[in-house]
């Protein structure tokens, strides 16, 4: 599948997914997010795909934001249409069944902090910086950034950052939760790269249901740990639960299928 905006790679069964506007700081236009989309479709349906990093082009930016030349003009109802266009393509991130990491290298601003934190979870270059700073625009994060931040750093610290637009480093963004590891540029896509592989030595079914079981608990109304019992009886019946437990009691490593 061809691309304009972004790069895409089959490395072994993870999809490197990677934003292609260096140029323009890799910032989010349509046509991007049309792409990531795309990209995204690729991941849920490509038997050969088992995970999924997202990253930036350079070393300058993961996404420095939206592309705010198309913001000129918007009333109420193109950019509630533009914001919801965006949230749906983010949430089939965080609800795709095989893990997305973000790999953020540079800035991760607006849109692009948004984005990585779609992300089922996010690593980070020393140089990485994190910000919302959309209140700079007269405007309110549209992706996501209100309900997410608040989810990774608690809701006293993000309201901070959503109301001063101040941008924080990879290492406090660390120590607030926002990513798991900090590296140097040269090790970021490695590490990622280390953690999918050990990710992808367990079983997928369970992975996915782990993802779903997770992201249940921000739903409102819903019991999360209801659901999680009916997906833990669901595990048992599945030929992974028999292969794990099988290796476990035979002290060898498990070979799952995902079926």
């Amino acid at each position: 599948m061809a691309f304009q905006n972004i790069l895409t790679e089959n490395r072994e069964g993870i999809f490197i997914i990677t934003i292609n506007r260096p140029d323009k700081l890799n910032a989010l236009n349509a046509q991007t997010l049309h792409e990531i989309k795309e990209a995204v479709d690729c991941v849920y349906d490509d038997s050969t795909i088992k995970a999924a990093i997202i990253t930036g082009s350079g070393s300058k930016a993961f996404v420095a934001g939206a592309d705010i030349s198309g913001f000129q003009g918007m009333d109420k109802e193109s950019g509630s249409n533009l914001a919801k266009v965006g949230q749906n393509i983010f949430f089939q991130i965080e609800n795709c069944p095989k893990p997305i990491v973000a790999a953020v290298n540079g800035f991760a601003l607006g849109g692009g902090c948004e984005l990585a934190m779609a992300c089922h979870f996010r690593l980070a270059s020393e140089n990485a910086k994190f910000g919302q700073p959309e209140v700079n625009l007269g405007l309110i994060p549209g992706y996501g950034g209100t309900q997410r931040l608040i989810q990774l750093i608690g809701k006293g610290k993000a309201f901070e950052l959503l109301m001063t637009a101040d941008m924080i480093s990879a290492q406090e963004a660390l120590q607030l939760g926002l990513v798991n590891y900090v590296t140097t540029s040269d090790d970021l896509l490695p590490k990622t790269i280390e953690l999918l592989k050990k990710i992808m030595s367990k079983s997928p079914f369970a992975i996915s249901r782990i993802i779903d079981c997770v992201n249940k608990y921000f739903e409102p109304g819903n019991d999360g740990f209801r659901f999680e019992y009916d997906e833990f009886g669901a595990c048992c019946e599945t030929e992974d639960f028999k292969e794990g437990t099988a290796a476990f009691l035979e002290k060898r490593k498990a070979n799952f299928t995902g079926k």
